[in-house]
């Protein structure tokens, strides 16, 4: 009877793991639908995101989402590619050519960009340079990014400035710091930069040639990408995420000094405009515009950097935002 006992209780231990462990894939499958790792690079665009975590608002909103810091646009494309990240703050280029890299993701809103004052970008001169329009640029150095966003913008500011992209002559300068000091340096006659470097730049002398924000039409979109794959499995998550982000770009617009400290810190603002440089305006959560995404490709394609467009319905997904924001 001892034995028998005996045998019925160790039978008994065997089997709880295993029905415990059964139970558990459910649960972790539903804690991993509501959780997000999003890739950010140090630059104002991403700033909603920095005041959605202080403030709690993703807890709120029963997310969990892990803001993964990257130094450079490089190591951020890479964590998406190998999956270690689920989504991106990123460009319209950029996400052609991670789809073209074989990395299938989608554009799910819009985080900058809904109009010409959003991200702003500058064509400047040097300090000193005797070129205060347009037309002075040809033959002249301009500092660029090649085959990016950075490119794009600068070749749409010459043409609204009436100047053939191909009568400049183009120096790649992959890194903004060091086009901005070459700029200033006197190496480069004139360079393409984002704010707040092309607000640095003036005030250290470079003088303002082109400015996208001063133009009618729409050059650079920053947008929110996510691999298909994580939005296939959480796009419920993903919806929560964009409310959340339209609920901190509201906060910011509300009351800008009390995230002061959090731009300065975030956005890497330079010392010398920590006292003067102001946090921009976010729109919410909206689509990109189908011309401004056809404009992008036909760029591209001119470029060799891809060999056909891509169409509007395989970078962009519909589906995420509130039909309020639909921007088609």
């Amino acid at each position: 009877m001892k034995i028998r006992g005996l045998a019925l209780l160790l039978l008994l231990l065997f089997l709880v793991p295993v029905v415990s462990g059964c139970g558990s894939p459910a649960s972790s499958g539903s804690s991993q639908e509501e959780s997000l790792k999003l890739g950010l690079i140090p630059v104002e665009d991403n700033f909603p995101f920095f005041v959605a975590e202080k403030e709690g608002l993703f807890t709120k909103a029963g997310l969990k989402v892990e803001l993964v810091p990257f130094n450079s646009a490089r190591d951020r494309d890479l964590a998406l590619q190998s999956g270690s990240i689920d989504g991106e703050v990123a460009d319209i280029v950029a996400t052609a050519l991670l789809r073209k890299g074989g990395t299938p993701v989608k554009i799910v809103s819009l985080t900058m960009g809904a109009t010409p004052a959003e991200g702003r970008f500058a064509l400047l001169a040097r300090p000193g340079a005797d070129i205060s329009s347009p037309g002075q640029l040809k033959g002249r150095t301009v500092g660029i990014s090649e085959n990016t966003i950075i490119e794009y913008v600068a070749d749409g500011l010459l043409r609204e400035g009436g100047v053939d992209p191909g009568s400049v002559q183009k120096v790649a300068v992959p890194q903004i710091p060091e086009r901005l000091q070459l700029l200033l340096g006197g190496k480069l006659d004139a360079a393409l930069l984002p704010d707040p470097f092309a607000s640095l730049a003036a005030r250290k002398g470079a003088r303002v040639i082109l400015d996208d924000t001063k133009i009618n039409r729409n050059l650079s979109q920053v947008v929110l990408i996510f691999r298909e794959e994580a939005i296939k499995q959480k796009t419920p998550a993903i919806k929560k995420l964009l409310q959340v982000y339209a609920g901190a770009a509201s906060l910011i617009a509300r009351n800008p000094s009390a995230y002061r400290e959090l731009f300065i810190e975030k956005a890497r603002i330079p010392a010398e405009l920590r006292d003067t440089y102001l946090a921009p305006q976010y729109s919410p959560p909206q689509l990109p515009r189908q011309e401004e995404v056809a404009a992008v490709m036909d760029w591209m394609v001119a470029k060799k950097l891809l060999a056909a467009p891509y169409k509007y319905e395989e970078l962009v997904d519909p589906d995420l935002v509130n039909p309020g924001g639909n921007n088609r």
